[in-house]
């Protein structure tokens, strides 16, 4: 190569070495005017979130949730109702019941609420001996087929009508059994509405024998949507007058009359001294 133009060369990148060089900065943006970076989830932050949806609510590490206290008192009750059931109708305290019950892992503040509030207004606990011990309420006191009997005669004998069987079978321990042995002595029918089975006392001294044709006729006859009136106005038609005025008649008070405002005269005395007393309060002292 030309040592000219290496000399050249050399020249050049000496100035330019030489020369200053200023770096342009950018401009700052003003810091109140920068919107937070949204910062991106790490892998570690999401995992507990899918682990929790995936994992089922614990409602015993949740002890203030209502939930949970509910279904303490559903357990209690429902076990009260079973062991009394089997004949076990003996009371128990709050911790027997918790240990039967496989509970005694509640807090204190569910065990407080179930002693002040929860087997207290509970209509299917009994609280015996001043709060301190509890046994199952059921709908009646019956224990045996003979209580039954004397259960639905007394409810035929006040016009009560029947009972219903379910709430025998929550009453009455051994039910099923009670109920076949009582045979004949108890009608079950069937309420139309709900299917719903309701127990009557059959006495045997009001066994007629009805004509099948009155019974169709009878069961024929509609009444849906009919009230009272409506039903006397057609039975008027048909030449049949209804009863009327069977029930006790209420005796209305007799209203006393207040005196007039007449003033009572008052009887004047030394009348037949008139004239001849005379009036000094007016002389002249």
């Amino acid at each position: 190569m030309d040592p000219s133009l290496l000399k050249e060369r050399k020249a050049f990148l000496d100035r330019a070495k030489a020369q200053p060089v200023v770096e342009k900065r950018k401009k700052g943006k003003d810091v109140s005017d920068e919107k937070p970076s949204k910062r991106p989830k790490s892998s570690s932050s999401s995992r507990p979130k899918n682990e929790s949806s995936s994992t089922p609510f614990d409602y015993k590490s949740s002890s203030g949730s209502s939930q949970y206290k509910f279904a303490i008192l559903a357990k209690v009750v429902k076990y009260m109702k079973s062991r009394h059931l089997n004949g076990d109708t003996h009371p128990l305290t709050i911790d027997e019941i918790l240990d039967e019950t496989n509970q005694l892992d509640v807090g204190t503040k569910i065990k407080h609420w179930l002693i002040t509030e929860a087997l207290n207004n509970n209509p299917k606990i009994r609280v015996l001996e001043n709060g301190q011990k509890y046994a199952f309420k059921p709908k009646f006191d019956i224990r045996d087929k003979t209580s039954l009997m004397k259960l639905l005669k007394n409810h035929d004998l006040h016009g009560l009508g029947g009972v219903m069987k379910e709430d025998v079978e929550e009453s009455l321990p051994n039910a099923e059994k009670s109920l076949k042995s009582l045979g004949e002595h108890i009608i079950t029918i069937v309420r139309p509405n709900d299917k719903k089975e309701i127990l009557f006392y059959n006495d045997k001294y009001c066994r007629y024998k009805i004509d099948e044709e009155f019974q169709k006729m009878w069961r024929g006859v509609s009444v849906d949507g009919l009230d009272d009136k409506k039903i006397e106005e057609y039975l008027e038609k048909q030449g049949i007058s209804s009863m009327q005025d069977v029930g006790l008649k209420k005796v209305s008070q007799i209203k006393r009359k207040k005196g007039g405002g007449k003033r009572k005269t008052f009887k004047k005395h030394n009348e037949h001294l008139d004239g001849v007393l005379e009036d000094y309060s007016e002389v002249v002292k």
